[in-house]
């Protein structure tokens, strides 16, 4: 399971001995993601350098693909319920995104770091659609939320757990 850290500052990844499995987010763009990846960094998180003003700029993305290969590129998806439609879940979407990206990280914006529930609309959508791996965020509230993701996420999308280790014990959601 990787472990996912976002940037505050630059760190030294050598000290952590956890090579090949954290994957980094938080500032990435085409200038530092090589250099995530040298000092150990299995994949870099993408979201703001590449999804900007509501627009996506494929020339950055290309780039950093052509940087660090699709390989070890995880888009971080924002996605918002607006008039009833969900954005990014899509079929011929995903399916295009899915050709720059080893990994979807999806954010239910309208529920996470609420406490509100998951939102099982967005990950069914996800685990039905999406052809490469996904990991979900947003509005775990308890175990049974963990459940409820992989139903709705037909055993297709994992999960990252935040606010709610407040009240959810670790040991219990890594069992």
């Amino acid at each position: 399971m990787p472990l996912h850290i976002y940037l505050k500052k630059r760190i030294n990844f050598q000290p952590l001995s956890i090579h090949g499995c954290l994957q980094v987010g938080g500032g990435i763009n085409s200038d530092n993601c090589l250099s995530c990846i040298e000092e150990g960094a299995s994949h870099v998180i993408v979201t703001s350098y590449v999804f900007n003003n509501g627009q996506m700029d494929l020339e950055r993305l290309k780039d950093l693909v052509q940087i660090v290969g699709k390989e070890r590129l995880v888009l971080d998806l924002s996605c918002r319920k607006k008039s009833s439609v969900m954005f990014f879940v899509d079929p011929h979407v995903t399916e295009f995104l899915a050709n720059f990206a080893d990994e979807f990280l999806v954010h239910g914006v309208d529920v996470e770091g609420k406490k509100l529930r998951i939102d099982e609309e967005l990950v069914a959508c996800f685990g039905k659609y999406s052809p490469i791996p996904v990991t979900y965020a947003g509005g775990v509230t308890e175990m049974a939320d963990l459940e409820r993701i992989k139903t709705a996420g037909l055993d297709g999308v994992n999960v990252t757990v935040g606010s709610a280790l407040d009240s959810i014990c670790l040991q219990e959601v890594v069992a």
